[in-house]
């Protein structure tokens, strides 16, 4: 067993192993959890208030990978990524003339994007802390960029000055940090594109998968979420062989990164839980959601948690629906990395999550539902390699 041995609460109760495949309650849950399968992942770490999910839980991902592929074990440089994103982001949204959404939000196509363009880093040669801050707080960070960008598209002159670019880096290297051009890495000097070239890490293996109705499935999308700046597509197939994807790549040692809408009352990262319950089903929250979940979000109770449940039936037409109904939106990425059942033979998928160890007593992870799964998957990122030999023709994926 790679990880799971370290949840130790799952639905507020202490859980603990009693074989190295199965994981049983102790003090009143009646959740059983058989593990099916769990893929090895490097340590949790917290994105702090920041919204920067996307890099946390695609590099979290790609560090699987690098495992996977025998690159052996990395921690990778979250906010390296952020700070190349943010360059490019800026320089987009200026050639738009502000008419591109500028934030802290990405996708997992942009750390893919940033590693092809500049490479990486180990995160000890680069933190995104120049002050040795203990927490991200990216609060004022966010608010001064946006100011600046917004300001050089609506000066009132003619022709843009050529300073508004370095000025613009200078305060990201203030507020991060400046890239290091060359570092020393486990006796090694590297520079960021040499670096990962060392790892193997090839972005053009990686694809992008999800599931709507209102394009053509076997085809490419520009999936239309805010924090898509990129304008970049995914492959559409139907929510069953999205599913299917989903458990063949978990099956066959993949893990994958998965963007999800975590405003669901089912919900509870504080619980462990991600659930689609019954019409009906009382779930009391108290407090709310922050923007960043850097607090893990409002605390919530009910027998859900408590105990398996019964859950909707997630139909296509459904999925769409929430879509369009902005129900369903790109709230969050995560990295998925295996699979358990509860005694009634119900599936659930192992969740890793950027939000720290300290709000849950799972070590940073949660269970999310099979049904929570099809009902609120965004989209996916996972080797082309994991993808079904029969979607992938369909697809036309070489």
């Amino acid at each position: 067993m790679k990880k799971i041995a370290l949840f130790t609460l799952v639905v507020g109760l202490f859980i603990s192993v009693q074989a190295q495949d199965k994981i049983t309650n102790k003090e009143g849950s009646d959740y059983e959890f058989t593990v099916v399968t769990d893929i090895e992942a490097t340590d949790v770490e917290s994105q702090g208030r920041t919204g920067t999910c996307w890099s946390f839980s695609a590099l979290s991902f790609i560090e699987s990978e690098i495992m996977r592929l025998g690159g052996g074990k990395h921690e990778l440089s979250e906010m390296f990524i952020v700070r190349n994103t943010y360059s490019d982001k800026a320089e987009r949204y200026v050639r738009m003339h502000g008419n591109l959404n500028f934030g802290p939000g990405g996708a997992f196509h942009d750390v893919s994007e940033m590693i092809k363009a500049h490479g990486i880093v180990p995160l000890e040669a680069y933190t995104g802390r120049p002050a040795n801050e203990e927490k991200f707080n990216h609060g004022e960070m966010d608010h001064v960029l946006l100011g600046m960008v917004k300001a050089v598209v609506d000066a009132e002159q003619e022709t843009l000055t050529p300073l508004w670019k370095p000025a613009y880096e200078a305060v990201l290297d203030t507020y991060l940090g400046e890239i290091p051009s060359e570092f020393s890495y486990k006796g090694k000097k590297y520079t960021p594109k040499s670096f990962a070239k060392s790892l193997n890490f090839n972005a053009d293996d990686y694809v992008f998968i999800s599931s709507f109705t209102h394009h053509p499935f076997y085809d490419e999308f520009i999936i239309e979420v805010p924090d898509n700046w990129m304008m970049k597509e995914v492959y559409n197939v139907p929510m069953n062989e999205m599913m299917e994807v989903i458990d063949h790549a978990l099956m066959n040692d993949y893990s994958l990164a998965w963007a999800s809408d975590v405003s669901e009352e089912g919900f509870s990262f504080r619980q462990g839980m991600a659930l689609v319950p019954l019409d009906g089903a009382k779930i009391k929250k108290s407090g709310k959601d922050n923007k960043n979940f850097s607090d893990a979000g409002a605390a919530k109770e009910s027998t859900v948690f408590d105990a398996p449940c019964e859950e909707k039936e997630i139909t296509q037409e459904m999925r769409q629906l929430a879509f369009d109904n902005y129900e369903t939106t790109d709230d969050h990425g995560m990295h998925m990395t295996g699979i358990v059942k509860d005694q009634t033979g119900k599936k659930y998928y192992i969740i890793k999550n950027s939000w720290g160890t300290s709000y849950n007593d799972c070590d940073g992870y949660f269970f999310a539902s099979e049904a929570f799964v099809e009902y609120k998957t965004i989209d996916i990122m996972l080797h082309k390699d994991a993808v079904p030999k029969n979607i992938k023709k369909k697809l036309g994926i070489k």
